[in-house]
Formats: structure tokens, sequence, C-alpha cells
């Protein structure tokens, strides 16, 4: 069946407003919901109300649900445990149910935080080991969706980059204190992963779901790194000469950031290498690409 019609969950956050953008752009007729109405080209759509979700999706008739909605603070979903759990775990059964009784695919974007970290890299064959309740109630999605789907596409994703005044994610932070002047940062040390530019993004998972490649899919940028070096490769991008950078431990931040974090979150994209369907670039490529559309003043202000 051609996708012509897709209905998006929790398409008013970062990753939302990049795959709003690119699919309209490339001709789909979109139905953009949220629990939040940020945006005025949004609907509400609760999806912890199963009656409320049928509806939107009798009415709508997709062909593709395209599930984002989720709670993914780290400290919010460890101080509200019972919130967590039905919007990243029961929110995610209602979507898949919903799709199981139409009859059409489900994708679900789940995150490299279903892993303990204790591993240098991580392919889809590894044995997810979530260390807190954040990355435990999207394996439980990961795992309704499985057990309750034949069409199915779940994209785990690293560490996000992209999606405007919504991204507060760490290369976000960084830009934003470059921006208001500052030059010494403190950066944790041994975090390593994969940064996820959200409008790769975007263009690999709509070459996804035009397949028949059901089942689970790592999606993140190509190259490893961690943090110190996006931050030190940032600077020297920029042309900034004069900043300093000092390597922390976790516990320097303990106090606004006391929820345990994985060492490492690296993804190897081996799935989407077998289908040769990798669209997925360099994170250093996709970073300038970024730099240039959301941050373009420090570009224009960059120091030779």
């Amino acid at each position: 069946m051609k996708i012509k019609k897709i209905l998006v969950t929790g398409c008013g956050g970062m990753l939302g407003s990049s795959v709003y953008s690119h699919l309209k752009q490339k001709g789909y007729d979109v139905k953009p919901t949220d629990i939040d109405l940020n945006e005025k080209w949004l609907s509400f759509l609760d999806v912890r109300d199963y009656d409320g979700a049928k509806k939107i999706c009798d009415e709508f008739k997709p062909d593709l649900i395209l599930h984002l909605a989720a709670l993914t603070s780290l400290e919010y979903c460890e101080e509200h445990l019972e919130e967590a759990f039905k919007t990243n775990y029961l929110g995610t059964k209602n979507m898949a149910l919903i799709a199981r009784k139409i009859d059409i695919p489900l994708v679900y974007v789940s995150t490299a935080g279903v892993f303990d970290g204790k591993k240098e890299r991580y392919s889809e064959g590894d044995i997810p080991n979530p260390i807190n309740v954040y990355g435990r109630t999207k394996f439980y999605g990961e795992i309704a969706v499985q057990s309750m789907l034949e069409k199915y596409f779940i994209a785990r994703a690293g560490w996000m980059v992209g999606g405007g005044k919504k991204d507060k994610k760490f290369v976000s932070y960084v830009l934003s204190q470059i921006k208001q002047g500052k030059r010494e940062f403190n950066i944790v040390k041994g975090m390593r992963g994969t940064p996820t530019y959200t409008f790769d993004f975007a263009r690999n998972l709509e070459v996804l779901f035009n397949t028949d490649f059901y089942g689970l899919y790592h999606m993140a940028c190509q190259g490893e790194t961690d943090r110190i070096e996006i931050a030190k490769h940032i600077l020297e991008v920029l042309g900034i000469k004069d900043a300093k950078i000092n390597e922390v431990d976790s516990e320097f931040f303990k106090k606004d950031f006391p929820v345990a974090r994985a060492p490492c979150e690296r993804m190897i994209d081996g799935n989407l290498n077998k289908k040769k369907i990798n669209l997925m670039r360099h994170w250093k490529q996709a970073l300038m690409e970024y730099l240039e559309n959301e941050w373009n003043s420090l570009i224009a202000n960059k120091k030779v």
C-alpha cells in the first residue's frame, strides 16, 4: 500500500517539527497532533486516551501512524513514574492497538537510552538493559509494539540535534552559551554517543516506512564521538580560539541532573546498512548543516 496519509503523535517536539516539515515538503497528507498545542498547525491528541486517539484515527483514516509522543526528560520521568509509564508505555500500546485494528503500519521512535552503556557500541542484536525510568518505559513501548504488531518499524535515535527553538539538548545548550558570550565550559568526560540530526532522521524514516522491511532499526549519524569532542569541534568550526573546556565528572552536575545516565550510547546502524537504505550522514557533516540552518548568526560572525 502506498503511504499517502500519516498521523503523527507528539509532533510538537523537536523531532516532530522536523518530521512535519519534511513530510509536508514531500507532499504527504499529514495530521500533526500533540497534547501540547504549541503550534497553530497542531491538533490535540493524548495518546493515553485510547478512545480519543481512536476517534481521530477513524476520522482521518491514516495509512501510517508515526508515534513520536513521549516524556523524554530523564529527571521528570524519574520523579513522575506513573505519568511516564502511562505516556511512554500505555500510550504506545494504545497506538499499536489502533494500528492493529485498522491494519496499518506503525513507526515507533525509541532511544539509545534502552541500553546500560557498558559496551563501546550497540547493534540491534544487543539486549536492552535500561538504567532509568525513561529508558525502561521506552523499552516497554518497544516490547508492546513488537508483541502486538507484524507491520511495525522501531527506530532508535541517539543524541538528538535539531528542532529549532524546541531544541534543548546538549549541542543547542553549548551554542546558546557561545551566543551569550560564554567562553568557559564544563563538559562531562566519558559520555560517548552518536548524534542524530532530526532532518536526517526524518529523511531516513520516510525511506524506511515506504518499504516492507519491518523490524527494529538504529538510526543515528555516522561516526563515533563524545561530548568533549563535539564541544571542541563546534568551537573549531566557529573559529573560537579563546575558549576553555573543563573536563568534569558527572558528579559535577549531580544537583541539576541526578538521574543515572548510560556512559555510552553509541549505536551501529546495522539493519539500515544491510537493507542499503542508510541515509544518515557523518555527524560532522550533519552538524555543519544544523549550524548553517539554525545558528546562522554564529556562522556569519565566525572568527577567521
